[in-house]
């Protein structure tokens, strides 16, 4: 049958009222889930939602993204059903009494694109079953299969961290978008994540300046049905902003500083940063500070890096 979401059994589709039944609870975080078949960018959609008053909680995950962007404008595509593409919308900014959630302020909102790695990473070890880790600000690397036989464990600490750059690849990436608040209200924030699941080796995007793509099925996954992912992401999403928000915004206090820093891949590595107006900065990434900004230790001393000012880390 042309068109039909079924034509191909390594695809299938994913069923909303199924994802709706296993996420939206009396007391949960998610709201409302929006499911589509095509979009141009889930986070242009929740975005758009923002702008007109929906509350906190909207999903919107599409089978298929036209338009779909990744951080400063970089495209991220995927064939049908190949992929994960979600986007949520959050106000951290609002007080929440009935959950007992202070607002957050401002500058804390830079740990809510982590606060999606962090769920990612994990949603990846216990369903893909791969070695996974993040790249600060906003990617997941996985390493393919058959994996190097020499390549040490993901270390017990970030000083333990060795240069994985030989065969890591990506999988999947974060884009947190502010939206302006209306009537005084605090900005809103779309968090939207991409993930390539069976994407396979000729539809995979080709980026000649950063890390090659792959997919989960690709670098030989367990598991590669989008349907229990998508589930382990939303929840672990979640369980790690109630956290923060119970914390008011403090990632050390409610154990994502500490979380972050265990699965991120960057720290310990001689990295460049390039900035904008061409400038680029070289150094050693040393840990990630209370705001989320990469702390490195460069040949001028040590420097401060917002993922907002940042072009491209190598």
């Amino acid at each position: 049958m042309p068109g039909s979401p079924y034509t191909d059994l390594d695809r299938p589709p994913l069923d909303a009222r199924r994802l709706e039944r296993a996420l939206i609870t009396p007391d949960g975080l998610w709201s409302r889930l929006a499911l589509r078949v095509e979009t141009g960018s889930t986070n242009a959609d929740a975005a758009e939602a923002a702008r007109s008053g929906e509350p906190e909680g909207l999903v919107v995950v599409a089978e298929r993204q036209t338009a779909g962007r990744g951080r400063r404008g970089r495209s991220w595509e995927s064939p049908a059903r190949a992929g994960i593409a979600v986007s949520v919308l959050l106000r951290p900014g609002l007080a929440d009494p009935e959950r007992d959630w202070p607002a957050a302020p401002p500058h804390r909102y830079g740990w809510l694109p982590l606060l999606a790695g962090v769920a990612l990473v994990e949603a990846v070890d216990l369903l893909a079953e791969l070695d996974a880790a993040l790249k600060w600000p906003n990617d997941l690397l996985v390493w393919p299969d058959p994996k190097p036989p020499d390549r040490p464990p993901l270390p017990a600490t970030p000083a333990d961290g060795p240069d994985w750059a030989p065969g890591e690849a990506k999988c999947a990436g974060i884009l947190a978008e502010g939206v302006a608040g209306t009537g005084g209200e605090p900005p809103a924030v779309v968090l939207g994540v991409g993930v390539n699941v069976t994407l396979r080796a000729d539809e995979l995007p080709v980026n000649p300046t950063g890390l090659p793509a792959t997919s989960l099925q690709l670098a030989g996954a367990a598991a590669t049905d989008r349907d229990p992912l998508l589930r382990a992401l939303l929840r672990g999403i979640a369980r790690w902003y109630d956290r923060w928000r119970t914390a008011g915004g403090d990632a050390e206090a409610c154990g994502l500083h500490e979380a972050y820093l265990r699965h991120c891949a960057t720290l310990g590595r001689e990295v460049r940063v390039l900035l904008p107006g061409g400038n680029d900065l070289v150094g050693t990434a040393r840990t990630i500070d209370p705001d989320g900004q990469l702390v490195l230790d460069s040949a001028a001393g040590e420097r401060r890096i917002a993922a907002g000012d940042v072009l491209h880390l190598r």
